[in-house]
């Protein structure tokens, strides 16, 4: 291995650190806990050597995000593949959406909340944010409906779904009624 392919290597694990250690520390503690300079000292490296990866906090949860939407689509993908039929795909598809939310709220909110620089609905929108969407789509394209254009229904039903999520983590929807909410979601929206 040559010295380049050393350093290139070191750097990319130095980096896998950083978005590691930031996601730790935003679902133990919220994002307000992530400063480049609790990363720093988390790490074990100076500031200087984390602005060589991010140029500060914002780029960092872009990382995260674009991360996280890698294995939410992945999560979203699984429980499809396991459901019979169009009905059966898209509760697993809500149920697993709604899944990870819930397990990583951190990393939820880099996707969809924060400011991580990235693009959304762009032709420059990064791969793994059009991927997750195209998770959506896969499987609700099929029962959009007559006439209804798939992306359009897509947009509505996860707009669904993150309002669903969002309520529910701030406990202004009861958690008991979540399973019901899902089912009257998927039953009034598809068509079958």
């Amino acid at each position: 291995m040559s010295v380049q392919e050393r350093k290139e290597r070191e750097r990319s694990v130095r980096e896998r650190l950083i978005v590691a250690t930031a996601r730790e520390l935003a679902e133990q503690q919220g994002w307000d806990a992530v400063t480049t300079r609790r990363l720093a000292e988390c790490i074990e490296y100076s500031q200087p050597v984390l602005y060589s990866h991010f140029r500060g906090k914002r780029e960092i949860i872009g990382a995260v995000a674009l991360e996280g939407a890698t294995e939410m689509a992945a999560a979203m993908r699984a429980a499809t593949a396991a459901a019979d039929g169009p009905r059966a795909r898209v509760m697993a598809l809500a149920r697993a959406y709604l899944d990870f939310a819930a397990r990583h709220p951190a990393v939820y909110d880099a996707i969809f909340q924060l400011d991580g620089g990235l693009a959304y609905a762009q032709e420059d929108t990064p791969e793994p944010l059009k991927d997750a969407f195209a998770a959506l789509l896969e499987s609700l394209a099929e029962v959009a409906g007559d006439g209804v254009h798939p992306g359009l229904f897509t947009e509505l039903f996860w707009a669904s779904l993150h309002g669903l999520a969002t309520l529910t983590r701030s406990r202004r929807l009861l958690p008991e009624d979540a399973e019901q909410r899902v089912e009257l979601l998927v039953d009034r929206l598809i068509v079958l």
